[in-house]
């Protein structure tokens, strides 16, 4: 009798939606720290003829069994081999504090590989990588992050439970490691930046934010009205901006700005 065969593993879920096939350019959103690609539940899924495509990183949500990445470089690497069928048409990446940086690395990895670059990095809410590492949140013990992270579920519009509070601490603590060990120096990328402050933000005001200039010669520098978590209702100044620095290949009738769901 012969021993059952092994089943072979399922490739990652890199994405939580399949992209769009016929939608000619694509926009990638990283979560940021502590949660996953459901955070980005009140975008469309189209910003003009763009189509929103959600990165879900490992351990949480519907990765929840897979170990996590440890370093944006470990990360970067794993997305980019993901991702290079998805890359054959016009594409951008944005990502929000923590959620910027990988966006930044996958992007040096790509041009490493010789492989498309974006049209834009956007990058909202965060330090340039050589004025980093930048987050009040490594000052706080487990109990302070445990509070955090029951702010931030509530922002998203669940129910900061014992269970699920403590099922996102270590994700939370994880994703902070990875940020913290994030050093790469002054680094450069050839593709524009989108550098996007917020006027009421707190946690990384728009004035630490100059050092972005040093990261593209093509970078652009916006400060939105709000405060550091607005960009998670999509903002229709925020969208403006996007389809601003994206090109032509935005342009697209209104009715397909769907949201999400």
């Amino acid at each position: 009798m012969t021993s059952p065969q092994p089943r072979p593993k399922k490739p990652p879920r890199w994405l939580l939606r399949r992209p769009d096939p016929d939608a000619p350019a694509r926009l990638f959103l990283f979560p940021y720290s502590g949660c996953g690609a459901s955070m980005f539940q009140g975008w469309p899924r189209r910003i003009g003829a763009i189509d929103v495509c959600l990165v879900q990183p490992p351990a949480r949500q519907n990765r929840i069994g897979e170990p996590h990445y440890g370093t944006y470089e470990n990360m970067a690497r794993e997305l980019v081999a993901y991702l290079r069928p998805h890359l054959d048409r016009p594409f951008a990446f944005f990502g929000h504090c923590g959620g910027a940086l990988p966006g930044i690395e996958v992007t040096r990895q790509l041009a490493a590989a010789g492989l498309p670059l974006p049209q834009r990095v956007f990058v909202s809410g965060q330090v340039a990588p050589h004025d980093g590492p930048y987050s009040r949140l490594f000052e706080l013990d487990r109990d302070g992050l445990r509070a955090e992270l029951g702010h931030i579920i509530t922002r998203l519009g669940g129910e900061p439970t014992g269970p699920l509070v403590e099922m996102g601490l270590e994700v939370l603590a994880n994703d902070l490691e990875a940020n913290r060990r994030y050093a790469p120096g002054r680094v450069t990328v050839g593709c524009g930046i989108t550098a996007i402050g917020w006027s009421e933000d707190t946690e990384i005001p728009a004035t630490l934010m100059g050092g972005w200039q040093d990261v593209s010669a093509d970078c652009r520098t916006v400060e939105l009205r709000g405060g550091h978590f607005d960009f998670l209702s999509a903002p229709q100044a925020l969208l403006a901006e996007i389809r601003r620095d994206f090109g032509g290949v935005a342009d697209a009738p209104a009715k397909q700005e769907q949201t999400v769901g």
